[in-house]
């Protein structure tokens, strides 16, 4: 993994799950200590997966003991699978990519866990054999409680590595969808047609339809939604992630 935030330590706690050695790379010992803090003390962390029971309590520190954490880029080159989950710059992705690729094995698999950015716009200026070997993953937040992972494939995607990045999201208890990287677009399935949804509620709204508050009971309870499109404030709800 590299990245430590919210979704990368989500990312690597399922994996470390699943019995995976995960290394996860930040940019400092704190932002570090925290990503561990999350993945053990948080709503959705280790411990309190032990208490609900759905994970043995003797596995706990067995899943830990399968992570390690660091702010070397180079602790990447004995991986054979890199996930990068870094905030949603298509600059700064573009940049972990191409310094990705100088470190890691050439045949090491590289991901994107990219909202919605063309997994053929972050990869590109990774090496011509590098190409094959692209995918994007995009997990549904938060990654421990959610089930769903969109797959996204570009034309260069070998079908070993597409066979390979769906198993590793099959292997992890995900449910995956198959999308094709569309250049000049941004989002998947997800994050498009929620967009299309808000937007035709945005307008319900502005015709003078109904309230939000009405738009949102009818999600919730018509199309049982768990939230839906404004908060008690009126205020867009942060669904887009």
């Amino acid at each position: 993994m590299v990245g430590g935030g919210v979704m990368g330590g989500g990312i690597g706690q399922v994996l470390a799950i699943a019995g995976y050695q995960v290394w996860i790379r930040d940019l400092t010992p704190d932002i570090l200590e925290r990503t561990r803090e999350v993945i053990v003390e948080t709503r959705f962390g280790l411990r309190r997966a032990v208490e609900l029971g759905k994970l043995p309590e003797d596995e706990l520190e067995k899943v830990m003991s399968r992570m390690a954490f660091t702010t070397e880029l180079s602790e990447m080159k004995a991986a054979d699978f890199v996930i990068e989950a870094v905030p949603e710059k298509l600059d700064l992705k573009q940049q972990v990519f191409a310094e990705l690729d100088q470190v890691i094995k050439a045949v090491a698999i590289l991901v994107s866990n990219t909202s919605g950015f063309s997994i053929t716009d972050v990869g590109r200026d990774v090496s011509e054999a590098r190409q094959r070997l692209l995918a994007g993953m995009h997990f549904a937040s938060p990654v421990p409680a959610m089930k769903m992972c969109e797959v996204i494939y570009t034309e260069r995607t070998s079908p070993e590595t597409i066979d390979t990045v769906r198993g590793v999201a099959e292997r992890i208890g995900k449910v995956v969808s198959m999308v094709r990287d569309t250049p000049g677009t941004y989002g998947f399935i997800l994050n498009r047609v929620f967009a299309a949804a808000r937007r035709e509620a945005d307008k319900i709204v502005a015709d003078g339809i109904a309230t939000r508050e009405d738009v949102d009971k009818a999600m919730m309870t018509g199309r049982n939604w768990p939230v839906g499109f404004y908060n008690s404030r009126g205020v867009r709800t942060g669904w887009l992630d």
